[in-house]
This record gives structure tokens, C-alpha cells and sequence, in this order.
């Protein structure tokens, strides 16, 4: 729609006026009007420093070892190299695992059953909604301020008979 406006208008405003008028850049306008390119591009000659096929086979025997098969690349390259070896560079294992389809998550992952329940348990529901934490607000009436406004939560799973008193003075005891 635009071209068919723009092919009309131009003649009579010239091509920075049709441009304006139709709301299209002026570069745009240019690069349709170049031909494309008629000859197909000529393919990237290889690096001279290109790792050979027995190379590439001795990083991915590497990195598949047993022995490497929960690291990353980078361990990998690095603990080789402690031990005197040097294969490739990080980026060329990176690279292989790439073109391979193997740059991924390399260590085991976790997988959780499936949660099923049969049924559903009313008691369970409310026991999770009414907890309010771990533990319980101070009741401020009943016990003294203390120093430590933690000290109630810090014995919360303390049976009551071995948590301290807070209404005695220790140096009395």
C-alpha cells in the first residue's frame, strides 16, 4: 500500500517530500532501490590454527570421561593443565560441546516423583495455613523486657523445664 502511494507521489514531490509525506525513511527508499546481490557469497576458508578431527575427538574424550562428566569446561580445561596437559582452549571446548549439542547443565540433576494424592486430608491444609512460624510472638504481659528481644525464639525448641528464667536474676541462683 505504501509503495503504491509512495510510486505516485514521488514524481510530483521528489523523493525527500514522498519520504516525509508516507512516513518512510529516506535510507529505506535507497536500499530497495539497489539490486541484490546476484553472485552467491564465497564460503570462509578455514583457519590455519583449526583443531583436526583426531583433536576434536580427544577434547570430547575428555570431557565425556568419567572422570570430568559432572564438570564444566572450564574445570575441565583447567585441571588438565595442572596436570601438564593442553588440549584445546576453554572457548574450543565450549565451541565442540556446542556444535555437538552438548553445552548443557553437565552435572546429574535432581528429579522429584510426581506428587499423587488420593485424597485430601482437611487436617493437613489447615495445620500448613495456621502456622504462623517458627516461633511464637512474646506475650510482653506476662514475662519482664529482657536485654535480648530474640531470647524467646532462640529457645522456641527448648523444652520449658530447660530454657532459663527470665523473672529470676542469675546471680541469685
Amino acid at each position: 500500500m505504501i509503495d503504491s502511494c509512495f510510486s505516485a507521489i514521488e514524481p510530483l514531490l521528489g523523493t525527500k517530500t514522498a519520504c516525509a509525506a508516507v512516513g518512510r525513511p529516506r535510507a529505506t527508499h535507497y536500499r530497495h532501490l539497489r539490486p541484490t546481490r546476484t553472485t552467491p557469497r564465497k564460503p570462509r576458508p578455514a583457519p590455519s590454527n583449526k583443531l583436526s578431527e583426531v583433536e576434536v575427538d580427544a577434547v570430547l574424550a575428555e570431557l565425556r570421561s568419567e572422570r570430568f562428566i559432572d564438570c564444566s569446561p572450564d574445570q575441565v580445561y583447567f585441571t588438565l593443565l595442572d596436570e601438564g596437559t593442553y588440549i584445546a582452549s576453554v572457548s574450543s571446548f565450549y565451541r565442540i560441546l556446542r556444535a555437538n549439542g552438548e553445552v548443557k547443565e553437565r552435572r546429574a540433576q535432581a528429579t522429584h516423583p510426581a506428587i499423587t494424592s488420593t485424597s485430601t486430608s482437611s487436617s493437613t491444609s489447615s495445620a500448613v495455613t495456621s502456622s504462623r512460624g517458627t516461633c511464637p510472638p512474646p506475650n510482653r504481659a506476662s514475662r519482664p523486657r529482657t536485654s535480648s528481644p530474640m531470647r524467646s525464639c532462640a529457645t522456641a525448641g527448648t523444652p520449658r523445664s530447660l530454657r532459663p528464667r527470665l523473672d529470676v536474676d542469675p546471680e541469685s541462683r
